[in-house]
């Protein structure tokens, strides 16, 4: 598997930026029917901003507050056929980036992991 990256950036709404992040795995056939065969396509890869509770009006302006910036979720799927994330900050369109890679190196490793099952793989550790 190959992750691909692609950065831009564009003028929004009153002339402020918009970053995007293009995120694609080139994903191989063995690959895509591990993907298959485990139901993975609906596994979350990275999510941002999740609210966790909350009561009264602490609770309600938290919420307001997260739901004024960008929330990001990107599934195996989105992965698998591309996805575009846009963001009103470099930085954090940089710190995206950062998980969205760990978070594909983890995967490729769970996609090598099943690929192995029902066999012996070697490990050289010297």
């Amino acid at each position: 598997m190959k992750l691909l990256l692609r950065r831009d950036q564009r003028s929004g709404m009153l002339g402020k930026m918009v970053f995007s992040l293009d995120v694609r795995a080139d994903i191989k056939p063995e690959e895509k029917a591990a993907i298959d065969k485990y139901k993975l396509g609906d596994t979350i890869l990275y999510e941002s901003h999740t609210i966790e509770g909350g009561s009264g009006l602490l609770g309600i302006a938290s919420r307001m507050a997260i739901n004024s910036t960008v929330r990001v979720s990107v599934t195996v799927r989105d992965l698998a056929g591309g996805k575009r994330i846009e963001c009103k900050d470099i930085v954090e369109m940089l710190a995206i980036e950062e998980h969205v890679r760990e978070a594909a190196k983890l995967f490729a490793d769970v996609l090598n992991a099943a690929k192995h099952f029902g066999g012996e793989e070697v490990v050289e550790l010297a």
